[in-house]
């Protein structure tokens, strides 16, 4: 999956007025990342697509009640003035019901991203710093181009713009997501990248 990158000047109220009103195709994706760019991506693969429904699958049975899985929800960071739409994401509905565009990252619970050939990077540092200086509580990282081997990373405890704990296994085995969701992924399914 190819990405293209757009530069907008300014600070970061601008960066995200510009990502409210880009305007798309159905399917892509625009976010603002780590060096003020906005980047622009097509509709997931299908494997992309498969483990996503995978780790949905394993979610709803340990969801908070009050909690919805989404896929396409933006969430804002407002520390930071960027912007991204994580693969998955769990909040509590209650954070919904806004007349916003999208939701703050202070209401999100776990954000879950899966790599793509061409962002991998990106969803392994931009995104990591960005969720941890959003205080998102949980990280879940699948890196299908991790080389040698593909992982799944669970990152915990956000503090001073990273996460203070990681967990880290490959492909093959189970990682597990601690309460609210106590949980047990199993990644065994999980198709690496080629």
């Amino acid at each position: 999956m190819s990405t293209a990158a757009v530069d907008v000047p300014g600070n970061g109220e601008r960066w995200l007025r510009a990502w409210r009103e880009i305007d798309l195709p159905t399917g892509w994706r625009a976010e603002v990342i780590f060096n003020g760019s906005i980047t622009v991506t097509p509709p997931p693969s299908p494997p992309h697509n498969l483990i996503a429904d995978l780790i949905d699958d394993v979610l709803r049975s340990g969801r908070p009640s009050d909690a919805g899985i989404l896929q396409t929800l933006g969430v804002r960071i407002d520390a930071i003035g960027k912007g991204y739409i994580p693969d998955l994401v769990v909040v509590p509905r209650a954070a919904l019901v806004t007349d916003e565009p999208e939701i703050s990252a202070e209401h999100v619970l776990l954000a879950v991203e899966i790599t793509s050939k061409d962002n991998a990077d990106h969803d392994r540092k931009a995104k990591r710093w960005g969720y941890a200086h959003g205080h998102v509580p949980l990280y879940l990282l699948v890196d299908r181009w991790e080389r040698p081997n593909p992982t799944v990373t669970l990152f915990a405890d956000p503090e001073n713009g990273d996460y203070a704990e990681s967990v880290r296994v490959p492909f093959g085995k189970s990682i597990r997501l601690p309460a609210p969701f106590d949980v047990e992924i199993d990644t065994s399914q999980f198709p690496p990248g080629r």
